[in-house]
């Protein structure tokens, strides 16, 4: 009972810090990679194969057989992103031209990204797991007043993952494993809102609304559960050689909340005239991914291990950011999304000078989903480069302690949004280039018992 109440504890510290708000998301599109203090230090390469402790369950489940005794992993990431516009210009339909900066300093945020992980030997041949992360989420926040305010002010993520899963090995070589997952998500989207445009266009200017300058506000939110699984085999065909498949499959959430609106004057007249941009209830379907992976890793000798990692993730899914309202008289919010599957590729080295230290170096290339034509100030995620160290230290029997660093070299993206696009009439044309780079800090405790 002592071990139930204490990870009993540990779970509810976790959640709560799961709370806090989470960095634009640093994986390809709005995922976040990391899950495991120790697989950080290889850029996660050989994720999928390599089973160096349970925190690689949120990998592949099936790995979990290759550790024995009861297990607690706790995991945290503090997440240093920078994201800043350098250079940008912003019309309304009308060809007003729109001021108001670059939407300040920092878009994105700096965060801690936490996981939790237990595993119970059952049986010579079966582990149970449980694994509690955050795979996605984001953060980005502009100033109220930038160009660009009419297509994203805040854009806010949370995700809670609760994934039990259940290992077994077969035999001597092969293992498999697979788990159930329970998604929480919660959301938040704001922007402001071109009342004056809105006049002059639809109303021929009859309340006196001036394009760019009378502007309102509007503050979607919601959140919904969302299930799905994820399945794994681990093969290890000669000793020293493993390989890994895993499959995490697509979740459906709808969240649901409200929409509120602040109008001012021009935009309190246009309500009362149209019944339009009235608080509301307020609906928005998404979808995350699945995703496949496979990993290899093999020890060259006692010393030396190499590893390899390559995912798939099928981001085609996300066509569009599509908002529906209560109010049957207000039209659906619609962003033209139209992202593309993306790869992530990696490579890595374990060097274990003793038994008590094992030092590692990765590399990775995570390939961007969000073709040029449809990114938006809300996610305006590119390609990056990973490189990744860490070492992991074993000060007393059953105690491991991990750290690792990794700095993310971001290709610079663009914005070339106009009002062609689908939902963009009243937010305008926007054009520009965004700066961006991420360093990542990992901290992991493991402890047997």
């Amino acid at each position: 009972m002592g071990n139930a109440r204490g990870l009993a504890g540990v779970a509810t510290a976790i959640l709560a810090v799961l709370s806090a708000p989470f960095p634009q998301a640093e994986a390809a599109g709005f995922a976040i990679r990391e899950q495991s203090g120790t697989a950080l230090g290889n850029a996660f390469a050989g994720a999928t194969a390599g089973a160096d402790d349970i925190s690689y369950m949120f990998f592949n489940p099936a790995g979990l057989t290759r550790h024995d005794g009861n297990r607690v992993a706790t995991a945290a990431s503090y997440v240093a992103p920078h994201a800043e516009m350098k250079s940008g210009t912003a019309n309304t339909v009308l060809g007003t031209p729109l001021s108001g900066g670059f939407g300040g300093g920092d878009l994105a945020k700096d965060a801690v990204v936490p996981a939790f992980y237990a595993m119970l030997d059952l049986h010579p041949d079966v582990r149970l797991g449980l694994g509690i992360n955050a795979p996605f989420g984001l953060v980005t926040e502009y100033d109220e007043g930038w160009i660009g305010r009419y297509h994203a002010l805040r854009s806010e993520l949370k995700n809670l993952n609760v994934n039990p899963v259940v290992a077994y090995r077969v035999n001597d070589w092969l293992s498999i494993g697979g788990g159930l997952q329970a998604s929480y998500v919660d959301g938040e989207l704001t922007n402001a809102i071109d009342f004056g445009t809105i006049d002059a266009v639809l109303f021929s200017g009859a309340f006196g609304g001036t394009p760019g300058q009378d502007d309102g506000r509007v503050k979607l939110t919601g959140d919904d559960w969302g299930f799905g699984y994820n399945i794994g085999i681990l093969v290890e065909p000669w000793d020293g050689t493993r390989f890994g498949l895993a499959y995490r499959s697509k979740i459906s959430h709808e969240l649901k909340g409200d929409a509120e609106f602040e109008l001012g004057a021009v935009g309190g007249a246009i309500s009362a005239a149209s019944g339009q941009f009235v608080d509301t209830g307020a609906k928005l379907s998404t979808e995350f991914p699945e995703s496949v992976s496979f990993g290899v890793h093999h020890d060259i000798n006692e010393r030396f291990s190499v590893m390899g990692q390559v995912t798939w993730t099928r981001w085609s899914r996300f066509k569009e950011l599509r908002v529906r309202f209560d109010n049957p008289l207000q039209a659906d919010s619609v962003t033209d999304e139209s992202w593309n599957d993306s790869w992530f590729v990696a490579l890595g080295v374990t060097y274990r000078p003793d038994d008590d230290w094992t030092l590692r170096a990765g590399v990775a290339f995570d390939q961007e989903p969000i073709p040029d034509r449809t990114r938006t100030p809300r996610i305006p995620g590119e390609d990056k480069t990973w490189i990744s160290l860490g070492a992991s230290y074993r000060p007393i029997e059953n105690l491991t302690v991990s750290a690792a660093y990794t700095h993310n070299f971001v290709k610079d993206s663009s914005v070339g949004l106009t009002t062609n696009g689908i939902g963009n009439t009243f937010r305008g044309d926007l054009s520009g280039k965004i700066r961006g780079a991420v360093d990542i800090f990992g901290l992991q405790v493991s402890y047997r018992f």
